[in-house]
């Protein structure tokens, strides 16, 4: 052991941890933002109702992909 840090380890947590810990909350705005519907605008579109709750079901996926890897590493 005459490394004390992998870098290349340190290296790929770091930009998985940023990809994914600014990618997940944008999705999740995306979402509440295809959802919200301006006052006295007319109906919202259906193309904003699907694609709010399709980027909830890639948040929710992810939580759940997360879990679930943590749990396998134990």
């Amino acid at each position: 052991m005459d490394q004390l840090i992998d870098g290349g380890a340190l290296l790929r947590v770091v930009v998985v941890s940023l990809l994914l810990g600014a990618s997940i909350p944008a999705v999740f705005a995306l979402g509440v933002r295809a959802l919200a519907t301006d006052a006295g605008a007319g109906p919202r579109p259906a193309i904003r109702t699907v694609a709010g709750y399709a980027c909830f079901v890639v948040v929710v996926a992810a939580v759940v992909l997360g879990i679930v890897s943590i749990i396998e590493a134990k």
